[in-house]
């Protein structure tokens, strides 16, 4: 609470499950009070899917029902790859050890849709 009372925006990460899609309606709630009461000013730059996988039923329909609801989703997804963990393994950013990988590629869209 206090980082989002201090905070100007945020960006929430979401995993495509159930539980997070729980947990990302009680974070709302509670941005929601933090807004009213200490910082009018926050806002939610949007939300992060995460370990997106684009085959299965289940992310997409809880992605379409998130959007349909009007969260701010991001348009960008982030899939699930071993290649993040080869990353902290190597104390390595991801962008220098495979720079051309699929997930760096979907970082670097979130990068520039955060900054477009």
């Amino acid at each position: 609470m206090s980082a989002l009372a201090g905070a100007e925006r945020c960006l929430i990460p979401f995993d495509c499950d159930e539980f997070a899609r729980q947990a990302l309606y009680s974070l709302l709630n509670n941005i929601e009070e933090t807004r009213a009461d200490h910082n009018a000013g926050l806002t939610v730059e949007g939300i992060v899917v995460n370990q997106f996988q684009p085959r299965a039923s289940l992310p997409q329909r809880l992605v379409a029902e998130l959007e349909a609801e009007t969260v701010p989703v991001m348009k960008s997804r982030i899939s699930s790859s071993v290649k993040m963990k080869e990353s902290h393994i190597e104390a390595k950013p991801l962008i220098y050890l495979a720079p051309t990988h699929k997930l760096t590629q979907e970082f670097v869209a979130l990068y520039s849709e955060l900054n477009a």
